[in-house]
């Protein structure tokens, strides 16, 4: 498979065309680097090419990174060394870009080199941005929608095919860092503001062949390579650059809270790097990559936010034999927040929309939302005024259910009653199509019970979105116990359309997401009643790489939204609710009038502008701190295995059928702790013996909700990971 080819022209400029077969976007493979290094010595050697250009046969793209079964090759041809595999494969992609940063000059004179520059069509990202950087000039297109960048933090690593390393040389410590730290894709303005990029050209080949044709020795030599090369803003031992690195480590531990390998090693890769010469600098960047990629924590993280979201997004789990059922007009019942956002990421998807609530002025304030999102949108550049037009005239509000008809989804965002939601679906049937699927935004209430109100509960379904609706990735595919496959294919169409990535899950109470996330919650609540300080809990939660804690999070999703919950949740169960402390709490709470940030009162004082000014005082009358603060990882490991337990539980009932998808919803939905992969590979990094062993431990101190479940029990005993037992892609073999 052919995916460097060279080509050369009249004028005596070299192409390298990287093109990989049966790919939307190019990926950096093990035959591809060899194809690469070949051409590179075929044009050096060519003494009719004057110059060379790297662009890609891709329309709108130039590369979207490395193929990960690279990382197996080099581990696979080290053997019995892992980590030196990882490291001579590094080193040898190092080797292959500097022979294309020194373009065959002689590296004492400087001389004899030929110009080399890299055209982007469009996207760049990870290896296909560190190539370019590599080359002595980048030319762009003018594609707005297109990005660049080097997002390898995202997925557990970073940026080690030199990415770092030239990055920090050409911008500095303080400029560098946060886009090797934060991983933001940049359009293409940005990207020439951030160093990625030098020009932008209404026609990049053209401008980079005049580059190419009149590049002079000089325009060859990287400042790095340069006699007398001083860092921007001061190497490490200087007073200036001292400072930048004590900045840059403070605000890398600020965001990460140190729960995340790749950003320690980056920055160890960038400090030690800086005190060095630049070849010896790509040495320590290829040591501290190795040391990531043999972290669990990296595979852990690549497998969950790259290779299965995206095998979700593709529709691993969607039902086999049932024809694409995208949407063309949906109804969305209620113009509320969640209705409103529903209505948004529809419309940009270019979805018809008819929006209903009980009366015009309700239905117009919904698509108002719409409104004010997309003026920002054509305020900062991303749409036109005449796109913006377009999208809102795709929505029709209106209190009018007639105008129902030709939808072919319908989903239903109204009060969570279920005399009221049973109500509305009876209305809606009675007008809609035949085959039209129906489909309940319920955050909590059985889809099971609430498609008793369907004369068709086949084509009855839940689709949870999480808020705000534009923002949050993950949306919550539940199944009734009639619900039946073209109504799962049809809102998993939906989904993908809108661009969201999607777990299917079995009608349960509470779901998936929100079994999960409520025992967090309550887990925290509980220390507070114990004595234990909240700042400790919420603390405890941000290092171990939740963005929020569970005391903050209560504040955010409103405290009396909680005893809303429990007082359901009570009443459905009757004697078999597991009453606590944490019901105490929320429901002292609410009787003191203090409802989170939406009434400026919560665990937090607020001031005016609803902005945190710390916790509130008043909780320790009630509930006095204790004398003897917790231990930190005890704190942890509880809020953990609050969580984790669920997970394994939900697996094990057969809420969750798909490991992928705990995961991956896990980490999309309310930000488990991303550097483990999510609750299932957490107990695969910390081992099925040691997590059996301490929910022993906490059970024994703390209750029967840490009691550990059979089917983790049984894995321990078996010595068995959850990947190794519920393998999908073993499965589907």
């Amino acid at each position: 498979m052919t995916e460097f080819t060279l080509t050369k022209d009249a004028d005596g400029v070299g192409t390298i065309t990287w093109d990989v077969p049966g790919k939307s976007m190019n990926v950096m493979s093990f035959d591809g680097l060899t194809q690469l290094d070949a051409c590179i010595d075929q044009a050096l050697a060519d003494d009719e090419i004057k110059g060379i250009i790297i662009t890609s046969g891709k329309k709108g793209s130039f590369a979207g990174g490395m193929d990960l079964n690279l990382l197996a090759v080099m581990k696979e041809e080290a053997g019995d060394d892992p980590a030196k595999g990882l490291f001579e494969g590094t080193m040898k992609i190092h080797a292959l870009l500097r022979k294309i940063e020194l373009a065959g000059m002689d590296f004492k004179t400087k001389k004899g080199g030929k110009p080399i520059a890299a055209v982007l069509p469009g996207t760049a990202a990870g290896i296909g941005m560190e190539l370019p950087l590599s080359t002595h000039r980048i030319f762009a297109g003018e594609d707005p929608k297109a990005k660049y960048g080097l997002p390898e933090i995202m997925v557990g690593i970073f940026p080690g095919a030199g990415g770092t390393t030239r990055m920090i040389r050409k911008m500095g410590t303080i400029a560098a860092a946060p886009l090797l730290l934060e991983g933001k894709m940049l359009d293409v303005k940005k990207a020439k503001g951030a160093g990625y990029i030098d020009e932008i050209a209404a026609d990049p080949m053209a401008a980079a062949k005049e580059w190419v044709l009149n590049a002079k020795e000089t325009d060859l030599v990287k400042p790095w390579d340069a006699k007398g090369y001083k860092m921007p803003g001061g190497a490490p031992y200087h007073p200036a650059g001292f400072m930048n690195f004590v900045g840059a480590s403070a605000m890398v531990h600020g965001k990460t809270q140190g729960a995340y390998p790749a950003a320690k090693a980056l920055l160890s890769a960038v400090y030690e790097g800086a005190l060095v010469d630049f070849d010896t600098a790509l040495r320590i960047e290829a040591r501290w990559f190795t040391t990531v990629l043999m972290n669990p924590s990296s595979g852990a993280m690549i497998r969950s936010l790259f290779l299965n979201k995206e095998a979700l997004d593709k529709g691993a789990v969607r039902p086999a034999g049932i024809p694409d059922q995208s949407v063309r007009k949906v109804g969305v019942l209620g113009a509320g927040m969640m209705g409103a956002g529903i209505a948004l990421v529809s419309i940009q998807a270019g979805m018809e929309v008819v929006l209903i609530d009980r009366d015009q002025a309700a239905a117009d304030k919904g698509k108002a939302y719409s409104e004010t999102y997309l003026d920002k949108s054509v305020k900062r550049g991303k749409i036109s005024e005449d796109k913006k037009d377009v999208m809102l005239g795709l929505i029709t509000p209106t209190p009018d259910l007639e105008k129902l008809k030709g939808c072919d989804l319908i989903i239903e965002a109204v009060f969570e009653d279920p005399a009221v939601k049973a109500d509305m679906t009876k209305k809606v049937e009675a007008i809609i199509s035949d085959d039209c699927i129906f489909a309940s935004n319920t955050s909590t209430l059985p889809i099971t019970d609430l498609a008793k109100a369907s004369v068709r509960p086949d084509q009855f379904i839940g689709i949870h979105f999480f808020s705000p609706v534009e923002k949050m990735l993950l949306v919550e595919i539940i199944k009734g116990k009639e619900t039946g496959d073209r109504a799962v294919a049809k809102a998993l169409d939906y989904v993908r359309q809108i661009r969201k990535t999607p777990i299917v899950v079995n009608d349960a109470r509470f779901f998936y997401c929100n079994r999960c996330i409520i025992p967090y919650l309550n887990e925290g609540a509980r220390m507070v009643t114990e004595g234990v300080s909240p700042v400790l809990v919420d603390n405890a939660a941000r290092q171990l790489g939740f963005p929020v804690g569970p005391i903050t999070l209560t504040d955010e999703t409103s405290i009396d939204l909680g005893a809303k919950i429990a007082r359901a949740t009570k009443a459905a169960m009757g004697d078999a609710y597991p009453a606590s402390s944490a019901d105490d709490l929320i429901f002292w709470m609410e009787e003191q009038g203090r409802l989170g940030r939406k009434s400026k009162a919560g665990f937090f004082d607020y001031d005016e502008k609803g902005k945190r000014q710390g916790y509130w005082k008043g909780l320790q009358d009630k509930f006095p701190l204790a004398e003897d603060q917790p231990d930190l990882i005890e704190v942890q490991e509880r809020l953990m295995f609050a969580q984790v337990l669920e997970a394994v539980r939900a697996l094990e009932e057969g809420v969750v059928e798909d490991i992928r998808e705990a995961d991956v919803g896990a980490i999309l939905a309310w930000g488990f702790a991303p550097w483990s992969g999510g609750p299932l590979s957490w107990v695969d990094i910390i081992g099925a013996p040691y997590a059996a062993e301490r929910c022993d431990q906490l059970t024994a101190k703390y209750g029967d909700r840490f009691a550990c479940p059979p089917l983790l029990r049984e894995m321990a005993e078996k010595g068995q990971t959850f990947y190794g037992r519920f393998d999908p892609e073993a499965k589907a073999a």
